[in-house]
């Protein structure tokens, strides 16, 4: 009976399948949780530059008494008025072309443009600090 256990070599075919069963179920757990950990940083990049654009905005304010009267302009095509550079958008996830300015002399709100990540949505800032929209 010793000589038998000693010539055994390697795993039996139940084992490797054990294996590969619980790789699977690992997988099928971490997956969704690796996906909505990328949902998140999407979101929280997107906020980052909103909230650069709501700093600009309110140096504006404060500047001139009243935002700048745009409609739909991209916020880079306000770089002048603004001061922000495209640098100061892009980021891993997010060109700077897709943060959109809707204004009057009181009012605004910021568009996050996230419809090229298959989503149809759109993430927004008001002049009150509400947000709104998700990936």
């Amino acid at each position: 009976m010793k000589q038998f256990f000693k010539n055994q070599h390697g795993f039996t075919l139940v084992e490797l399948m054990i294996v590969i069963v619980i790789v699977g179920i690992l997988a099928a757990v971490a997956v969704p949780i690796y996906q909505g950990n990328v949902k998140k940083a999407k979101m929280s990049e997107c906020d980052a530059a909103l909230g650069t654009i709501r700093t600009a905005l309110r140096v504006f304010y404060a500047e001139h008494g009243r935002y700048p009267i745009v409609t739909d302009a991209q916020v880079t095509a306000l770089s002048d008025s603004l001061d922000i550079q495209a640098a100061d958008l892009k980021g891993k996830y997010f060109s700077a072309d897709v943060y959109k300015l809707t204004s009057n002399a009181t009012t605004y709100t910021i568009k996050c443009d996230t419809t090229f990540f298959a989503t149809g949505k759109e993430r927004t800032l008001d002049q009150d600090g509400n947000f709104g929209g998700g990936l």
